[in-house]
């Protein structure tokens, strides 16, 4: 039965959305226990993810890299890594933001070498984007219509979270969270 933890920062409520929707898709895989934590909660109970099969890091992209409450979360990681706690763990990401690109995949590379250093092996998005010509983008209800690989990108338009990022994101973060519990069910958990 694995274990798959969601450690993720919002501050408008869009991050979240995403967070939930990634916990949401890990739950669907039969067995998997899901641990929903925001980076402060995480910072005090860092212990708890020491039990994780996998570990999903989420926070917006802030001028091209992690939203500072979500560094902070990253820096408290830091006694973890000296005992490598987390080695052998798999770890994913995903980061939301206003516009299509917002320099998103710096964030996800920050994550992606945060595992890293931690010894952990990195899953990334394998939904094929639609890659529709033309236009801004692909429509709102398409799967990865970001076309990202390393991790989840989402997009939320300047609106209340309860109504962005868009339906295909959502959907996206669901699958991603999904691939995320089947492969740590395939790893050991």
């Amino acid at each position: 039965m694995p274990t798959v933890a969601v450690v993720h920062h919002s501050a408008y409520g869009h991050t979240r959305r995403v967070a939930e929707a990634v916990a949401a898709g890990a739950a669907e895989v039969p067995g998997t226990e899901v641990l929903s934590l925001t980076s402060d909660e995480a910072i005090e109970r860092l212990d708890e993810l020491d039990a994780a099969d996998a570990i999903v890091f989420g926070c917006p992209t802030y001028l091209g890299g992690p939203s500072a409450d979500f560094k902070r979360f990253m820096d408290a990681t830091g006694r973890k890594w000296v005992a490598q706690a987390w080695r052998d763990k798999l770890a994913a990401g995903f980061t939301n933001s206003g516009s299509y690109s917002g320099d998103k995949l710096a964030t996800l590379q920050a994550f992606a070498v945060l595992a890293a250093q931690h010894g952990m092996v990195w899953v990334g998005q394998s939904e094929m984007p639609p890659m529709i010509k033309g236009g801004h983008g692909d429509p709102p209800d398409a799967i990865n219509r970001l076309g990202s690989f390393l991790g989840l990108m989402t997009q939320s338009d300047n609106l209340p979270a309860e109504q962005t990022p868009p339906s295909g994101d959502l959907e996206t973060a669901r699958r991603f969270g999904v691939r995320v519990a089947a492969a740590a069910a395939r790893w050991g958990g």
